[in-house]
């Protein structure tokens, strides 16, 4: 049961949604087609693009692999998973016995690495046609590069790995994990990302926010100015840093050690985030995760994160770091967020040596597009 509403847009333009009354109490609000879902939404799969020799985690190749056949071990338990890789047998063969194969689709690719969440296609919900939006990846402003990875998408989407249609963004840099989506119409992101030279120099920030409102039929879009990591090669992707939840919630990593080198920048993203509103003109309800201590490899600390967790329809995957209590603080944060999923660690130490994480390596696909 519900009502259909026009609430302004930009211009003399409204946008439709759907209020509907839940059960047993409340309302839900749900954008009408064509939207951007959140990752909350109903999932069809999630692709991983596999690490191999050509790779530059050759060096520690066993040691990551292990971590990828976890979080493929857990994403198969129930939803279906797209693996790529320029050899499918040798995957084949570390994942026999391992993995639910039977869920397990497989694409045969060159690749240039293995970050899924920034080469993958960001999809958005129209009718009966998912619409697989394909952005220009150029390794974060050209420090690695990308070439290979940037041609995934449309490789696969011309060998029907998906269901959708395809559309050609490649004119516009834009990666995954630069981006949260509420699936109302609010996007959160970092100003430091999407204004980061060798991206979309050409574009102002005006000019980058008008885009993605067009683009993505968005209502607002919510800039962090501040907050990084030591050891990120993203610009600070906000995937790193804040994420958009059910029920208005924001869950963020919070620093509350001064000594720390973080805790000035993460201070002032934290008395950021609660001058942020709703699009009902609500603060947000904020959840804080720990820091995790520091990790430092070759003088060098890693970007360790627990922000960097993936949604999927059954359960929470979030990065461990064999750090006990802030491990088990982290589970607790999450399941006050998502107090209907499954939380499930992961061990991400390999990751975080790449100078990523989880969610990093991961791109979910709502219903229907994985074949």
């Amino acid at each position: 049961m519900g009502i259909l509403v026009g609430l302004p847009k930009n211009g003399d333009e409204e946008k439709d949604y759907q209020i509907n009354w839940g059960d047993p109490f409340g309302i839900q609000v749900e954008m009408r087609e064509p939207f951007l879902p959140a990752e909350w939404y109903k999932q069809s799969g999630v692709q991983l693009t596999w690490p191999h020799a050509g790779t530059d985690w050759a060096h520690m190749l066993t040691e990551v692999q292990e971590c990828f056949v976890a979080i493929a071990r857990e994403i198969a338990k129930k939803e279906l998973l797209l693996i790529v890789a320029p050899d499918v047998n040798a995957v084949k063969a570390q994942l026999s016995n391992r993995v639910n194969m039977e869920n397990v689709r497989f694409f045969e690719c060159e690749t240039n690495d293995t970050w899924a969440r920034d080469h993958g296609a960001i999809t958005m919900i129209d009718g009966s046609a998912p619409r697989l939006l394909d952005f220009c990846f150029n390794g974060w402003g050209q420090k690695f590069g990308a070439g290979l990875d940037n041609q995934i998408t449309h490789k696969a989407y011309s060998a029907k790995c998906f269901n959708g249609e395809y559309e050609n963004r490649l004119n516009f840099v834009l990666e995954g994990g630069s981006i949260e989506i509420d699936g109302l119409g609010t996007l959160l992101t970092t100003s430091t990302c999407l204004l980061a030279p060798n991206r979309n120099d050409t574009m102002n920030k005006v000019e980058i926010e008008e885009y993605l409102r067009s683009v993505f039929h968005l209502q607002q879009v919510l800039w962090l100015d501040y907050g990084y990591l030591a050891g990120d090669d993203t610009d600070s992707h906000v995937d790193t840093l804040a994420r958009l939840c059910p029920n208005n919630t924001i869950v963020y990593v919070k620093c509350t050690d001064p000594e720390d080198e973080h805790y000035e920048e993460l201070t002032k993203m934290e008395d950021q985030l609660r001058t942020f509103r709703t699009l009902a003109g609500e603060p947000y309800r904020l959840l804080s995760l720990p820091m995790a201590d520091s990790i430092i490899e070759d003088t060098e600390r890693l970007p360790a994160t627990y922000a960097n967790f993936l949604i999927l329809n059954e359960s929470i995957l979030y990065p461990t770091y064999n750090q006990p209590k802030n491990d088990a603080e982290a589970a607790e944060i999450l399941a006050e967020a998502f107090p209907d999923k499954e939380i499930i660690g992961i061990d991400c130490r390999a990751l975080i040596k790449q100078h990523g994480s989880l969610h990093c390596v991961t791109m979910q696909y709502p219903e229907g597009v994985i074949k």
